[in-house]
C-alpha cells in the first residue's frame, strides 16, 4: 500500500485524521506542500471550519492545482472529511457566497432543522443511510452511526452522488460518491469502530 497523502492548508482535525487512518494500517503523511501529492496513492481533504475561510486557506495554500491534477485527471482516490465534503460543491452559502471546487454539482446551505425544534449545530450521534452499493459503505457489525459536527450541508443539484443520507430535521446529504471521490459529512476519525472501518475501506478502494 502507498503513501496517504492527508492536506494540511490549515483547516482540518489533522492530529485524529492522521491517528485514525494510522489505526487501519495507513502509512500518513501530513503535508503543506502540494508536490506531495504526486507522489501519493491516495488522498484526504480534511475540513473544519466556516466553508469561505476553508476554500480561501485552500486556494492560498497552492493545492487546487494539484489536487485537480491528482485526483481528477490522474484518478488518485480522494476522501473529503466535513469541510472537506462541503468544498467540493461549486459554492458554499456561509457568511455570504464563496467559490468551492466545483467538482460536484451543489450548493452548501444551512441546516433546516430549527423549524422541528433541533440545534444547530448539528453536533453528535446519527444514524446514515447508504444510498450507494460501493464497498466505502459495506462492513459495519452493528449499525451505521457516526459522529457529526456542523451547521451546514451539500444540497445537490443532482441526486445520483448521493452516497448516503441522514435525518436530522429533514434529510440531507451525509456523503457522496463521484468516480474516485468520496466524501461524508461526518468525521470517521471521531467515529469509532465504524469510523476506523469505513477509513479501512477507503484504503482498499479500487474506484
Amino acid at each position: 500500500m502507498g503513501t496517504i497523502a492527508v492536506v494540511d492548508y490549515g483547516a482540518g482535525n489533522l492530529h485524529s485524521v492522521r491517528h485514525a487512518l494510522e489505526l487501519v494500517g495507513g502509512d500518513v503523511v501530513v503535508t503543506t506542500h502540494p508536490e506531495d501529492l504526486r507522489e501519493a496513492e491516495r488522498i484526504v481533504l480534511p475540513g473544519v471550519g466556516a466553508f469561505g475561510e476553508c476554500a480561501a486557506g485552500l486556494r492560498a495554500s497552492g493545492f487546487v492545482e494539484s489536487l485537480d491534477e491528482e485526483v481528477r485527471h490522474r484518478g488518485k482516490p480522494l476522501l473529503g472529511i466535513c469541510v472537506g465534503l462541503q468544498l467540493l460543491a461549486r459554492e458554499g452559502h456561509e457568511h455570504g457566497v464563496h467559490a468551492g471546487l466545483g467538482w460536484v454539482p451543489g450548493i452548501v446551505r444551512k441546516l433546516e432543522a430549527e423549524a422541528a425544534g433541533l440545534k444547530i449545530p448539528h453536533v453528535g450521534w446519527n444514524d446514515i443511510t447508504a444510498t450507494s452499493a460501493s464497498r466505502i459503505f459495506e462492513g459495519f457489525r452493528r449499525d451505521t452511526t457516526f459522529y457529526f459536527t456542523h451547521s451546514f450541508h451539500l444540497a445537490l443539484d443532482d441526486p445520483s452522488f448521493e452516497a448516503a443520507y441522514c435525518e436530522y430535521g429533514g434529510r440531507f446529504t451525509a456523503a457522496v460518491l463521484k468516480d474516485n471521490v468520496v466524501a461524508t459529512q461526518f468525521h470517521p476519525e471521531k467515529s469509532q469502530e465504524n469510523g476506523l472501518k469505513l477509513l479501512e475501506n477507503f484504503l482498499q478502494w479500487k474506484p
